[in-house]
């Protein structure tokens, strides 16, 4: 991994010194979560909680990273009838990050979407596509991972290197483990309470934060090099 320098937060600058740092080829970083169930142990902000977590190891890998607010709602439909799930659907998150795009390429030359909630992916991609077409420098990255897809084994373990203090992994029960591949007719006609009552599609009972910072650290890579790859760096 680079060497780690302090991220910088959008957030805690003046409108002057974002403005000096976008004269000098910036690039904003925008994470993009959701507010959704994440069974009985992991909180509902998991998905932001990653996507802000991989954004600030950019920011500490690159002297040029400008890291957004997080967006901490998304297209959460499939997730309906669990409690505190909070969707804004796939039409606003598009329109949102479209316009979102638009305003940000107004000050940055350079826009990068870290988005780890699976739902938001279609619309993501689309308002992406736009903001290309439109000729703007837009890079999206979507981290994945092998195993369970949700609330199981991989996010319960980020979670426990993340945040541990938000993790009951007391409450932690062992979902519906049949391949995503299998569920998927499922979750797109009847949404996750079709599959399993507890929110959980996999096994969080094992998770461990070595696991999570292991995980954590192959995301946070992958999003390095393509950063890399799409935008040299640019010392401030």
């Amino acid at each position: 991994m680079p060497a780690q320098s302090p991220a910088v937060l959008l957030a805690e600058l003046t409108s002057p010194e974002v403005g000096r740092r976008a004269a000098g080829g910036a690039i904003l970083a925008v994470p993009l979560g959701s507010t959704e169930q994440h069974g009985a142990h992991l909180p509902l902000s998991t998905d932001t909680d990653v996507a802000l977590a991989l954004c600030r190891r950019l920011g500490e890998s690159r002297a040029d990273v400008i890291i957004a607010p997080p967006l901490a709602y998304g297209s959460s439909g499939e997730h309906a009838g669990f409690a505190g799930t909070l969707s804004i659907g796939r039409v606003a998150v598009e329109l949102i990050v479209l316009e979102l795009g638009r305003s940000a390429t107004d000050t940055f030359e350079h826009l990068v979407f870290v988005s780890a909630h699976g739902g938001n992916t279609e619309a993501v991609t689309a308002a992406v596509r736009t903001l290309r077409a439109e000729s703007r420098d837009v890079l999206l990255y979507l981290p994945r991972w092998e195993g369970d897809p949700h609330a199981g084994h991989p996010e319960t373990s980020m979670m426990l290197d993340l945040a541990p203090e938000l993790v009951q992994l007391d409450r932690a029960v062992r979902g519906d483990v049949r391949s995503l591949a299998e569920t998927w007719p499922l979750l797109r006609s009847g949404g996750v309470r079709a599959v399993t009552e507890t929110g959980v599609l996999g096994d969080p009972t094992h998770a461990t934060a070595a696991a999570g910072r292991r995980l954590l650290d192959v995301l946070a890579a992958r999003l390095i090099d393509e950063v890399a790859t799409w935008c040299l760096p640019v010392l401030r």
